[in-house]
């Protein structure tokens, strides 16, 4: 029998109060005294931008009470500096998306994205310099860190790559943090911009597995690639580092009008590769990563700012949408599976998650109840959309008003929209002096 799936959706509404409450609480911004805005209004236009794949200017001109574009511009821009942001991001991003981790090693994959810019490079910040690409050797530069899990992808850090920064300092960086994480780690997979001796030195001396694509840089890498099947060889690498080498020959049998042996390098070294064919197959799983930036795209709000903390704002705000609805999904819809929820609650999916544990005060954060009661829900067992509730005792409270609900009626909660951890708190100590 296939587990019953919880009867709550997450609309976009709540992903953006999601969103919007966490950039809230973790990045403030100065917008001084005597001013028509709140920060909360700022973040609704941004995120709102990002959730629609539009500009700033769009959100503001299309929806009622939105102050004017250049008015949210004015107090977003030169708010942020890239150290902050990172930092900052590397908090938003993590905080949900670990709960959402299994307990068990998870594969780890660190890429890195060329934004082609095609402008005046004296007017913009923080541009990375690289190998032509698409009529340009100008980018605008991010490496991301991912957990993959079942094919879906959690951003745990980003970093803006400028003038001057090389990958080996984006790795040691992402290295780490994964060592300060409470996550096992499987296997580190990289794209060929890592490929260098220093990276490679780096994942030795952090002692994690790892494989990534081999650059043909040398002649005696050049010759092996050009002859003979698969194989394994040691290779050495500015004579400083040696690893092994996997070999991997296909036949193209016509695939991109090509014919003859195709032969792929990996640079790999993990106790569950032992073969070419295993290296291949293990690395094939990073292509999925890429499909992140196609929909971080679809949720990044266009601009033409040239404010480089502004620009990664908006680059991790898209990245944020991903994780939050996958956490939101997996927390409060996904259908639960033998075992229960793979946090250490202690509650299923399907039931209340206690996000306090004060004794005698709880407070629900969502839609979480299956059960059905129909003398308040009717037939269909549908209910009516109710607010973040408190509880204390026998008594529940509004999250945003000081009326009691009735007791009965949070016992039948399927949807409800998301409050913030302040509002929470300011809740429960108000209920704890009455």
């Amino acid at each position: 029998m296939k587990p019953t799936q919880a009867d709550s959706e997450i609309e976009e509404e709540h992903l953006l109060n999601f969103v919007v409450n966490s950039l809230d609480e973790e990045l403030a911004l100065d917008l001084g005294e005597d001013v028509e805005v709140t920060t909360e209004t700022l973040y609704e236009v941004l995120a709102g931008a990002s959730a629609g794949g539009t500009s700033i200017n769009h959100v503001c001109e299309t929806t009622d009470d939105s102050p004017h574009a250049n008015t949210v511009r004015g107090y977003l821009t030169d708010q942020f500096d890239l150290d902050s942001v990172e930092a900052v991001g590397d908090t938003l991003l993590q905080r949900d998306a670990l709960e959402t981790l299994p307990d068990r090693s998870v594969e780890v994959v660190a890429d890195l994205h060329l934004d082609p810019y095609y402008g005046d490079e004296d007017e913009t910040e923080a541009l990375y310099s690289s190998q032509a690409k698409r009529g340009t050797t100008t980018f605008h530069a991010y490496a991301t860190l991912y957990a993959r899990v079942r094919n879906k992808r959690y951003t745990l850090a980003v970093r803006q790559l400028v003038a001057g920064d090389t990958t080996s300092d984006v790795l040691a960086e992402f290295l780490e943090l994964l060592d300060g994480l409470d996550l096992g780690v499987k296997a580190v997979y990289l794209d060929r911009g890592f490929y260098n001796s220093t990276c490679l030195s780096l994942l030795y001396a952090h002692n994690y597995a790892f494989a990534m694509p081999i650059v043909k840089w040398g002649e005696t890498i050049q010759n092996e690639l050009s002859s003979g099947w698969s194989r394994e060889i040691e290779h050495d690498l500015a004579g400083k580092v040696t690893f092994p080498v996997f070999i991997d020959c296909v036949y193209q049998q016509g695939r991109y009008d090509e014919h003859g042996v195709a032969r792929h390098g990996y640079a790999a070294d993990a106790p569950f590769i032992d073969t070419p064919r295993d290296a291949r197959e293990h690395y094939s799983k990073r292509f999925g990563i890429e499909s992140s930036y196609r929909l971080a795209k679809q949720s990044l709000a266009f601009t033409s700012s040239e404010d480089a903390g502004l620009r990664l704002v908006m680059f991790v705000v898209s990245l944020l949408l991903q994780n939050s609805w996958r956490y939101l999904h997996w927390r409060y819809v996904a259908a639960p599976r033998r075992g229960g929820a793979a946090s250490g609650s202690g509650h299923s999916r399907n039931s209340v998650r206690w996000c306090c544990e004060q004794p005698g005060q709880r407070s629900v954060c969502a839609g979480q109840f299956q059960q059905t009661n129909h003398s308040t829900t009717g037939s269909s067992g549908s209910c009516p959309p109710i607010r973040t509730v408190v509880v204390s005792g026998n008594t529940a409270f509004a999250a945003d008003s000081d009326s009691e609900l009735p007791r009965l009626s949070v016992c039948v909660i399927l949807r409800t929209n998301y409050a913030s951890k302040t509002q929470i708190h300011a809740l429960m100590e108000r209920l704890e002096s009455s």
